[in-house]
């Protein structure tokens, strides 16, 4: 056994190891996040959920915690790796979503502001990506 040397397969691995991270191969697949809002129109309660491994996770629980004050509940809007918005106003209700709180906010009050006047977003999340 050699010291302070460095054997073949591992110059392999020094060479070939930065090849392989920058094509992805033996890098790890990011991990995708989902976010949920649901509401009921009638109580305007509303539920959220965020950094879920999957849309359906992400939905069942705002559902869930909408539920817990309301009968009447509805998923308004489900985003991944983003951000998701809810506006109410005096006649409608309105969701969005958008890389960003801010886009998410602008959707949100565009949405509802189709049907409604004086809109304002009562909640807004993100998930971690």
């Amino acid at each position: 056994m050699a010291r302070g040397g460095v054997f073949p397969a591992a110059s392999a691995c020094l060479v070939l190891g930065p090849l392989l991270l920058a094509s992805g191969v033996g890098a790890a697949a990011a991990q995708d996040y989902f976010g949920a809002i649901a509401f009921s129109p009638k109580t305007r309660a509303h539920g959220w959920a965020y950094d879920y491994t999957s849309r359906t996770e992400a939905q069942e629980r705002a559902m869930s915690e909408c539920r817990r004050h309301a009968s009447d509940c509805v998923s308004a809007v489900w985003f991944r790796n983003a951000c998701g918005a809810l506006a109410v106003g005096p006649q409608a209700y309105g969701a969005g979503w958008g890389s960003d709180r801010g886009q998410a906010e602008r959707a949100a009050l565009k949405s509802c502001g189709r049907f409604s006047r004086d809109c304002t977003v009562i909640r807004w999340i993100c998930t971690t990506n």
